[in-house]
């Protein structure tokens, strides 16, 4: 079963054998304890190959449902999945996490309820729950740790909350590794070994896919890009440290920047927004930049070329064979990623970027939900395999 999601498409049992290296018998065998236990069933059949055309099998809707939530600093999506991660429904909308934890995972389950109302189902029908969150999550409790964007969130028993609400595992994680789960399973970095995912937002993070598998490091902090010092004389950054790239580069600092370009009188463009809006966003910063305000290019350019420059180093320890962007200050343009681009292949070695794509995120918005589902039907499958 855990071939069969990986592959995120139905598969004939002659892949199963070659994929497994297993007999015909053994995996027959297999399959149908699966198939009568409800979490395989046969879904039409294979091209031919000249032969008789054989089943393909898949995991069907009715083996069961996963939670899927992605909760970043300022939204919230929430999406049913079956348990092969085939989004079933969706919501997403603006959240803040300072508000703390009860308010927001309230509303997570009033979410949640609505979607199970479409489907016309229960909650008994769910087996796990995936959630993942903007901050340092440790792996072996479930817990954020000093999460530097996140009020009251410290060490808040997040699992027990959902395993209540629910009676199904609840898997946690840092929403950029879901991220990063999400695109490498059923995105751009689909059967790419080696990746890196760069979420750029409110904060910036990235999540590092090694071998096929992601890598969270002994402590689950692998990734933590945005607290990388760029600057040992930059701003304070929300961690406390000084020169922090999420500090200099993530969107409170390019909206920071936009505002003083619309204050001095250097942006009619910005100046005109901030008068009809009265607060900036990446995504007005990136509708002035069309309409080629040179202040707001210039706003957009100093984030990629920090953010390029930090990846620059990140490819000379990793060597990765593909670098993906998202988040949503990655909504502006093509000319912030133009600007990664341009900083990651200048100050890296030639020979680490020959050939190295640095590419936008195919799944965008729902990449979170999608990788907080398979990091949950994962663990779900690990359990009954």
């Amino acid at each position: 079963m855990a071939h069969v999601h990986a592959e995120a498409k139905p598969v004939s049992r002659a892949q199963l054998t070659a994929a497994l290296k297993a007999t015909r018998g053994k995996i027959s065998a297999e399959v149908a304890g699966l198939i009568e236990a409800g979490f395989l069933a046969e879904e039409g059949l294979a091209e031919s190959d000249g032969g008789r055309r054989s089943s393909l099998l898949g995991i069907p809707r009715s083996a069961g449902l996963i939670v899927a939530v992605d909760l970043g600093a300022t939204s919230v999506d929430v999406a049913l999945t079956t348990l092969g991660s085939e989004i079933l429904a969706y919501r997403g909308e603006p959240a803040d996490v300072r508000f703390g934890p009860e308010p927001v995972l309230e509303r997570v389950k009033a979410l949640v309820a609505e979607l199970l109302e479409e489907q016309g189902t229960g909650r008994e029908e769910i087996l796990a729950v995936g959630l993942g969150l903007p901050g340092p999550v440790e792996q072996t409790t479930g817990l954020l740790t000093v999460p530097p964007i996140m009020p009251g969130w410290d060490r808040f028993p997040i699992r027990e909350v959902l395993l209540r609400e629910y009676a199904a595992p609840v898997f946690v994680d840092n929403d950029v590794n879901v991220m990063a789960l999400g695109e490498h399973w059923g995105g751009v970095g689909r059967g790419v070994e080696d990746m890196i995912f760069v979420k750029i937002g409110t904060g910036i993070g990235s999540g590092i896919i090694i071998g096929g598998r992601l890598h969270r490091g002994p402590q689950g902090c692998a990734g933590d890009l945005g607290h990388v010092m760029v600057d040992p004389d930059g701003p304070t950054c929300t961690c406390g440290n000084r020169g922090c790239l999420e500090a200099m580069a993530a969107a409170p600092a390019m909206v920071a920047r936009a505002e003083r370009c619309a204050r001095d009188g250097r942006s009619e463009v910005l100046a005109r927004i901030v008068g009809e809006g009265g607060e900036l966003s990446a995504r007005d910063i990136g509708e002035a930049a069309r309409r080629g305000d040179a202040c707001a290019l210039d706003v957009i350019r100093r984030t990629g070329g920090l953010v390029g420059q930090t990846l620059a180093s990140v490819v000379s320890v990793l060597n990765p064979s593909l670098i993906v962007i998202g988040g949503g200050v990655s909504h502006i343009g093509n000319a912030l990623l133009a600007e990664i681009r341009s900083s990651v292949y200048r100050r890296s070695l030639p020979l680490a970027t020959r050939n190295l794509p640095v590419v936008m995120s195919e799944l965008d918005d729902i990449a979170g939900v999608v990788g907080a589902s398979v990091m949950a039907a994962e663990g779900v499958i690990a359990v009954r395999n």
